[in-house]
């Protein structure tokens, strides 16, 4: 059986970049998806300036179908009695872009730098052994030196592997779906409403992306994307009679932790690693931070056996990235939790563009 240097589980955006990036430094790679690709989820489909970057590097900017993506120059939040703030992001702004286009951005310059894409290969059961690691799938057995695991929120592989930590709190949920419409403004609007927030981002020429976020307990009613969109009668308004582009996916709980995101000759990435919330819209530009670290760390660790400490940098560089948008993230799910407080800060921030564009500076990058 063919030994691969590395194999990595679930084909979305962060298993991708992991891939693409450790086929770019010469290594064996085979991404295992239990689906097909492109891999399509709830998400709220913003890519801020270094995430951009980061796609730049790893070079899958140049595959992607613009008309399915569209640039914004920053965030506008909207409360309930139509004050705003805006705050432009650092240059060169970010952009929208719809799940399916950059899931298959991915998979096109995955397969260019010779990354083994296999779907329908669902992992039911792994071990790790001295000499690296074995995967069973419907179709056969995987052996290879290092095992990524990207399978999401949920992550089998983290549990199976002794890392989920019970996570204590509230429990916050997601709906998304699109409609086929030009975007009426080039920033991302966060909109609130007591108990929940609306999303609004601009993901193609003709298309704009509408997430809701809540806390189980807060939305009276029955939970659906109508019920929740009757509480933003504005954002509603600018809908009324426009044709859905997409189902109605949901996620959730979002808020995961793992004890560690490195074992011997095992990772985690992504969401798989940890996650708040998707309140900030930093989920991809933090997976793929991550990804390049973890694929740039690889062939070093694999030459020394890739044991816990050669993968310590990367679990560093995961803390330094992850607290920043942690304490960012608990910051402004604090603030939508109380609207007494929320709504002078945000009239404060709408008085003061300036500062509001340097808390979006030092967020970003």
């Amino acid at each position: 059986m063919k030994r691969h240097d590395v194999v990595v589980v679930g084909g979305g955006p962060a298993g991708l970049a992991v891939a693409i990036a450790a086929a770019q430094r010469g290594l064996d790679t085979v991404v295992l998806e239990r689906s097909s690709t492109p891999v399509d989820k709830a998400c709220g489909e913003g890519l801020m300036p270094s995430g951009l970057a980061a796609l730049e590097r790893l070079g899958v900017l140049a595959h992607l179908d613009r008309r399915e993506s569209s640039p914004f120059v920053g965030i506008r939040y909207v409360q309930e009695d139509g004050t705003t703030a805006e705050g432009l992001l650092p240059a060169p702004g970010g952009l929208g872009v719809r799940r399916l286009a950059l899931s298959t951005a991915l998979v096109t310059r995955a397969r260019e730098v010779g990354v083994d894409l296999r779907e329908y290969s669902q992992v039911v059961a792994h071990q790790r052994t001295e000499e690296g690691v074995l995967l069973e799938t419907p179709t056969g057995s995987v052996q290879a030196r290092f095992l990524v695991a990207a399978d999401g929120l949920a992550s089998p592989l983290r549990r199976a592997e002794g890392l989920d930590v019970v996570q204590e709190g509230p429990r916050r949920f997601g709906l998304r779906r699109h409609f086929r419409r030009v975007p009426w403004t080039p920033y991302v609007e966060v909109h609130f409403a007591s108990g929940v927030e609306a999303y609004v981002t601009p993901a193609g020429a003709e298309r704009v992306g509408i997430a809701f976020l809540w806390e189980a307990g807060t939305v009276a009613e029955r939970v659906g994307f109508e019920a929740l969109l009757a509480h933003f009668p504005r954002l509603a308004e600018r809908l009324a009679g426009v044709e859905p582009d997409s189902q109605v996916r949901g996620a959730g709980p979002l808020a995961r932790v793992a004890r560690t995101r490195v074992a011997d000759r095992f990772a985690l990435v992504g969401d798989a690693a940890g996650y708040v919330d998707a309140v900030t819209g930093e989920g991809l530009t933090l997976a793929f931070a991550c990804a390049e670290s973890l694929g740039a760390l690889l062939p070093d660790a694999l030459a020394k056996g890739a044991g816990r400490d050669t993968l310590l940098p990367y679990e560093r560089t995961f803390q330094r990235v992850f607290r920043k948008y942690s304490w960012t993230t608990h910051g402004l799910l604090m603030l939508a939790r109380r609207p007494r407080l929320r709504r002078p800060v945000v009239r404060l921030l709408g008085h003061c563009p300036w500062l509001f564009e340097r808390i979006l500076a030092a967020v970003v990058t």
